[in-house]
């Protein structure tokens, strides 16, 4: 059987932007939870019998400990914000596992989600259904990556064509190129060429010499690219320690949890107050 591990933050701010305003009776803005909903039962419509959803509860992690230029839920449209307990609600009623995090993020649950889920033995594959390009340090073994969106599959091979690392490096190379998502800058001067060149031959941070002249792969501005990292090799952890997805999160005991078996006696009640009768229709329809 596969295993499906949803980003519902993603999929929450990807509904708001792209669906037209739907409030419920209160006037509460709930287009997107309705754009989450729906798109959670095509998942059970295509054949998914076993999801889990991450979502950041609170936008802030340890992460804000660690680095002050961190993401925070700082400029976040109120009415995309206000949806975020709401949809974890709605998801429960539907029947479906929701791992809100609060210190750690909804990355950190996905990233335990597949660790435990690719142990079990009857697991045939996990997928991470998330473009996010943190999430690619996970994939590997049965673990694989999802862009529902443009309908791309990557297993290890395709991360590595496409960021010029391995999935195991993928920490490092943000550290290096930085991620404007998450709010750390990377190293100066380090681009996306030249941290894929120097890490697909060296691995880590730490295995790259610090002699320019020592580096047995050529790329443009080598010497001062090495002075940089030699000046700011500590700042470069740092960032790979940000970068890194933790994967103690509290997620589930058994991937039985994860099998939808239909929605809970408390999802018509949902249905009614999104003004959406349509998803009770749709999800009996579908765990019938």
């Amino acid at each position: 059987m596969d295993v499906y591990l949803l980003d519902g933050t993603y999929e929450l701010f990807g509904q708001f932007y792209a669906v037209p305003p739907h409030r419920d009776p209160a006037g509460n803005e709930a287009g997107a939870v309705v754009g989450v909903l729906e798109s959670v039962l095509r998942l059970f419509a295509e054949g998914v019998t076993h999801l889990g959803v991450a979502t950041d509860h609170v936008i802030e992690s340890f992460r804000n400990d660690l680095w002050p230029g961190y993401k925070t839920g700082e400029g976040i449209d109120p009415a995309l914000f206000g949806q975020f307990g709401p949809l974890e609600d709605a998801l429960r009623a539907l029947g479906v596992r929701v791992w809100p995090m609060v210190d750690l993020e909804a990355d950190d649950a996905l990233a335990a989600a597949a660790v435990l889920a690719a142990e079990d033995p009857s697991v045939g594959r996990v997928v991470i259904a998330t473009p996010d390009k943190d999430l690619s340090q996970c994939v590997g073994g049965k673990v694989v990556q999802l862009d529902r969106r443009n309908r791309e599959l990557r297993d290890a091979t395709a991360v590595e064509e496409r960021f010029g690392v391995p999935p195991a490096a993928i920490p490092d190379y943000l550290a290096l190129v930085g991620d404007s998502a998450d709010g750390f800058p990377g190293l100066p001067g380090w681009g996306a060429k030249s941290s894929a060149t120097v890490l697909a031959r060296y691995g880590h941070i730490e295995a790259i010499p610090a002699d320019a002249d020592a580096w047995d792969v050529k790329v443009r501005g080598a010497a001062k690219l090495a002075a940089t990292l030699a000046e700011q090799r500590d700042l470069a952890f740092l960032f790979r320690d940000l970068a890194t997805l933790r994967s103690d999160a509290e997620v589930f005991a058994s991937v039985e949890e994860l099998r939808w078996t239909g929605p809970t006696a408390d999802f018509p009640a949902v249905a009614e107050q999104l003004r959406a009768p349509a998803l009770l229709t749709r999800a009996e329809r579908l765990s019938a």
